[in-house]
């Protein structure tokens, strides 16, 4: 598929196109029994596989022209596939396929005194709209965890990835193919008119049935304002790490070293470091060490640029900012009380971590702190639907509604409840 740019005057026919062509395959896919779905993934996975090349090729184009753009290192890496991050990929498409289908689920089922008999059982959502921003994984990602959920995918990707996105998208379309499935299943907007994205959110209200974005702050609030359907909403990932006065220092060091630099441009790294006053003496400059020996930026407040020189002075700003880059906001505080407080105050609801040996610390912290994911004594990289087990995830929803956290199958259904009775009448 070539994408391309359209005449303004063609976009909404296109758009409506795809989205009718959604609509049916949706359909289809409520009805398609596991075998099908599962065989389109793995064969999806296998034709991935065999043109890692060309794939591989496609995505080498995006990135000089993302470099010629002047595209940071963070979204650079967030572009780039290699032949490992390629074969997780496809990886990722067969564990989709071992999962459980969730159509068809029996959530709850009870029998009123009247004898009628009420169950809830998980059914598709329909057609769900996917814009995403440099991430040409994400198209992989999002059309197999549609698909398995028994719904159809409109995927508009970045104009970055445009060639990897397409290339992989073909991948998935005869993957659909092969098993007898409609092409419209898993739909790649084949044009890079942003005038597209508004489409989507305003004028295809009788096609997509939910819109989800990943991506930047931008992309997110533009979503939000626009949507005339909901929004399965992924915000800032500003995550913390605190290490608590009961953290042991060798676990400290090795979670918050991973937290922030194993990848700097995902929205699970961590850009904010609390360390609790009771331990700074000892733990505060051997964790700091570790994260500058890596090529880390520190910006610390005025105790903290005390305790380590090489610290650059922390600006209000800093504590509200996703870096999605080598550099990290660290702040002293007094113990778990103030920890919280300054999560409350500058977080995004997104992730974040708490070192400890102190089980009651770990137990208020989780249970006090309102964020989507929350882990003790492990890295907020784990902040990924793979590590879930939901196989991929198709972005970490930070909202209180229908999803929160890793949105994968079973976030990308719903219900519905079927009565059976024996001819009672309300009367």
């Amino acid at each position: 598929m070539t994408l391309r740019a359209a005449p303004t005057g063609d976009i909404a026919a296109l758009m409506r196109e795809m989205g009718a062509r959604a609509r049916a395959a949706a359909h289809a896919l409520s009805l398609a029994p596991r075998e099908r779905k599962d065989r389109a993934l793995r064969a999806g996975a296998s034709i991935i596989r065999s043109r890692t090349k060309a794939i591989l090729a496609a995505n080498a184009a995006d990135v000089e022209a993302g470099r010629a753009r002047g595209l940071s290192p963070a979204l650079l890496d967030r572009l780039t596939l290699d032949a490992k991050r390629l074969e997780a990929v496809a990886e990722g498409l067969e564990t989709i396929a071992e999962l459980d289908d969730p159509v068809g689920t029996v959530l709850a089922r009870w029998t009123r005194p009247n004898g009628l008999e009420i169950s809830r059982v998980r059914v598709p959502i329909g057609v769900v709209g996917i814009v995403y921003e440099s991430r040409p994984n994400v198209t992989a990602d999002a059309g197999a965890i549609c698909l398995k959920a028994g719904s159809a995918a409109i995927l508009r990707g970045g104009s970055e990835a445009r060639a990897s996105s397409a290339a992989i998208h073909a991948c998935l379309v005869e993957g659909l193919e092969e098993a007898g499935l409609p092409a419209g299943a898993i739909q790649l907007v084949p044009t890079t008119d942003r005038a597209a994205v508004g489409v989507m959110l305003s004028g295809m209200t009788e096609f997509i049935d939910v819109i989800v974005p990943r991506g930047g702050k931008s992309l997110v609030a533009r979503v939000q304002e626009e949507a005339r359907v909901p929004v399965l909403a992924h915000l800032e990932g500003i995550c913390h790490v605190y290490v608590d006065g009961a953290a042991d220092l060798a676990m400290a060091r090795a979670v918050t070293l991973d937290a922030k630099m194993r990848r700097t441009g995902i929205c699970g790294a961590a850009e904010t470091l609390l360390v609790d006053r009771a331990v700074a003496d000892s733990h505060l400059v051997p964790i700091l060490s570790d994260l500058a020996a890596a090529g880390c930026e520190i910006r610390g407040d005025e105790e903290v640029a005390r305790r380590f020189p090489a610290a650059k002075p922390a600006s209000e700003e800093d504590w509200r900012t996703e870096y999605l880059d080598a550099i990290i906001s660290v702040r002293i505080v007094d113990g778990v009380s103030a920890a919280l407080d300054h999560i409350a105050r500058y977080g995004s609801a997104h992730t974040e971590a708490i070192v400890t040996q102190d089980a009651a610390a770990a137990e208020r912290f989780t249970r006090e702190c309102d964020s989507a994911i929350l882990l003790v004594n492990a890295s907020t990289q784990f902040a990924d639907g793979g590590e879930f087990g939901f196989g991929a995830e198709i972005g970490i929803a930070t909202g209180k509604l229908h999803a929160r956290g890793p949105v994968g199958v079973n976030e990308l259904t719903t219900f519905k409840y079927v009565v059976r009775g024996s001819g009672q009448v309300r009367g």
